[in-house]
This record gives C-alpha cells, structure tokens and sequence, in this order.
C-alpha cells in the first residue's frame, strides 16, 4: 500500500472519493461514478464494509501500508485527546504530506518520490523518508542543486499550494516552514474517523 501502482481511477471509485489527483484518475472517475466491476444488483454494504471503506480512505489518501497505519493508531491512542483526531493530525505531519501541502508537488505520490530521492532538506540535513513527522520550526528546503531548483521553481509556480495554515511557505526561496501543528480541522480528507477508531480497535 505504501506504493501503490495499481488503477488509481478504480481507487476512486472504489471509495467515491478522490483519493488520487492526479488528471487521468479525475477525469475516469467523472465518467464513471459508480464502483467498479460488472454491473450488477449492489448489495446494502455492512457495517463491517463501511468501516473498511473509511480505513481504506485514509490508507490511499497519504500512501500508508497496514503497518504504519496502525502504527499511527497505537501512537494515537496514547496521546491527550480523541484518538481519531490524533490519528489524522499525525498523519498530516508525514514529511510527504507536508511537500503536497506546501506546493511542491502536484500529488502526494508525486511529493513521496521526490522525498525518497532525496530532493528535499530538513533543517539542513538530508530528509529521505516520507514517513518522517515535521515538528514547529522545522524548515524543509529544496536541495541546493541547480537542476532541482530549477525543476521546483517550475512546479512551485503551476502547483497550487492547499490551504494550510500551519505551513507559511517562501516560493521564492523554495522553503516551508512548520509553524504549528496541524489541527483537526485542518485535514481535508472527508473520512468518517470514528468508524476507523471502532475498526482498528477490534
């Protein structure tokens, strides 16, 4: 789940949620709202379904295998607070994530690549794990190298940044800087948490 190659339309539809932005999943998923496989009589999903389908959400949205998901989960649950609330708010501080959110990348998948390669800095030192959680002051900056700061310089500018408010970032300087802690009302994805919370406690 960590990479997933798979049809990112089928995803979509799948969960009916954009999950995946990048332009080929959007436009397959327009075309095709209802969920993939032959047509048939739909059941009414179970309970035990729609958890899953709220797990699976959060899973694809930010490019997690089990593991980590539930890693996440048991780190959650020992944090002051609602758990499910707790789970997203880490989930946001991923170092991928963070890249996406900052506009330097079209999409999370595109932002964990280049973090896996290197392309990024965190405080000056090399950051090469996607699942790295950003703490306040951390200041992630583009590798000083010409062709990266060239490439970025480009996507920085057609990229839009998403509306974050605890990441204030320089274009010009090719630089985010964390200045709080994301919040839960900071994270985008619809996802119905409590549902997860019941299903990842079973």
């Amino acid at each position: 789940m960590g990479r997933y190659t798979g049809p990112k339309a089928r995803v979509n539809r799948r969960l009916g949620f954009q999950v995946f932005e990048s332009a080929g999943a959007l436009r397959a998923s327009e075309r095709k709202e209802y969920p993939p496989g032959m047509a048939q009589r739909r059941r009414k999903p179970t309970n035990y379904g729609l958890a899953l389908i709220e797990k699976q959400k959060i899973k694809y949205y930010y490019g997690l295998r089990e593991k980590h998901l539930r890693k996440y989960f048991d780190k959650a649950r020992h944090m002051k607070g609602n758990t499910g609330e707790s789970l997203l708010t880490l989930c946001e501080r991923r170092l991928d994530n963070v890249v996406r959110r900052a506009g330097f990348a079209h999409t999370r998948p595109q932002a964990r690549q280049a973090v896996v390669h290197g392309h990024f800095q965190i405080n000056g030192k090399p950051a090469t794990k996607p699942s790295m959680l950003v703490r306040i002051g951390d200041v992630i900056t583009v590798r000083n190298r010409p062709n990266l700061k060239k490439v970025y310089a480009e996507i920085v500018g057609s990229a839009a940044a998403m509306d974050c408010s605890w990441i204030n970032v320089d274009s010009e300087g090719l630089s985010a800087t964390v200045t709080s802690l994301p919040l839960f009302d900071d994270v985008s994805l619809p996802v119905d948490v409590g549902q997860v919370v019941a299903f990842l406690s079973r």
